[in-house]
């Protein structure tokens, strides 16, 4: 008898470890949960008053059927297509220039071996210690010189070259075998076949990662376009809802306000959810932590 209840109590103990731990990761989901629920609220605040009749706006225990006229009011009262195109253009232009930018310097940087690679490369990606607004009097003075102030070139010039997604494109042919090259090579391909058919096909997650860290931040961007644009036919959507909210702060006119920064959230908030998943496993499989 003795010897079972002494057999007993190891499977007793890991019972009691086992509940602890159930208890301790539900109360972490608990405390993240509650944490995301507070950082929601002026999302979930703005999308209801995007959507709900602006007379009703500022009261929190309204509740009414949705309706689309502050939209239609939005679009009437600023060229918000406009924006959008060109928002859009910046966007892909930039994300297009980046994308070879960075294939041809992450490969340079993880199978060229030449003297002061690591150096150079090290150099390279200080870059992402400088403040984007230390920048902006000698950007905007080389663009003037060119004669590109006012244009969506002038705003997309400076972006041209990522650290940041060089960086991810070399860890991530890091992890790719060298002997996919080498027998492509044995096959006869030059070094842009074994670019175009090896390597772009393997970086897509690190192209979809990189490409939401930089169509996000020139979605975004705000300083650089205020500074290079006077014209509204050039402005992006970020500029643009500005301009327009300041054109509402008097009235107070927070429904209009709302449905102008959903139209300006939307895009984003989709790709996002769309991507995720890649988003996340791009990074792991790149051994950035």
């Amino acid at each position: 008898m003795y010897i079972r209840q002494t057999a007993a109590i190891p499977a007793y103990d890991n019972r009691r470890k086992r509940i602890h731990v159930e208890w301790g990761t539900l109360l972490i989901y608990v405390v993240m949960l509650s944490l995301l629920m507070i950082c929601m609220i002026p999302l979930i605040w703005v999308i209801r008053t995007a959507f709900i009749p602006k007379e009703l706006a500022l009261d929190l225990t309204a509740v009414a059927a949705p309706v689309l006229d502050n939209f239609k009011r939005v679009m009437a009262a600023a060229p918000f297509d406009k924006y959008y195109g060109n928002t859009i253009f910046i966007v892909l232009g930039v994300l297009l220039v980046q994308f070879v930018l960075i294939t041809l310097a992450g490969y340079a940087f993880a199978r060229i071996d030449f003297y002061g690679s690591k150096a150079l490369f090290v150099l390279f990606l200080s870059q992402m210690m400088i403040a984007p607004e230390v920048l902006i009097l000698p950007n905007y003075s080389m663009i003037a010189k060119w004669g590109l102030t006012d244009t969506r070139i002038g705003i997309m010039l400076p972006f041209f070259a990522s650290a940041m997604g060089t960086m991810i494109v070399r860890q991530t042919i890091k992890t790719i075998p060298y002997e996919l090259e080498e027998a492509a090579k044995a096959d006869g391909a030059n070094l842009f076949q074994i670019l175009w058919k090896i390597y772009v096909p393997l970086l897509k997650p690190a192209y979809i990662s990189f490409g939401m860290i930089s169509a996000s931040f020139q979605w975004n961007n705000f300083l650089w376009p205020l500074v290079m644009t006077d014209s509204v036919e050039k402005r992006p959507l970020s500029l643009g809802l500005a301009m327009f909210a300041m054109s509402y702060e008097t009235g107070a006119q927070w429904s209009d306000v709302s449905a102008a920064t959903v139209l300006v959230c939307a895009p984003l908030l989709l790709l996002f959810f769309v991507f995720q998943r890649q988003f996340m496993e791009s990074f792991m499989h790149s051994g950035i932590k």
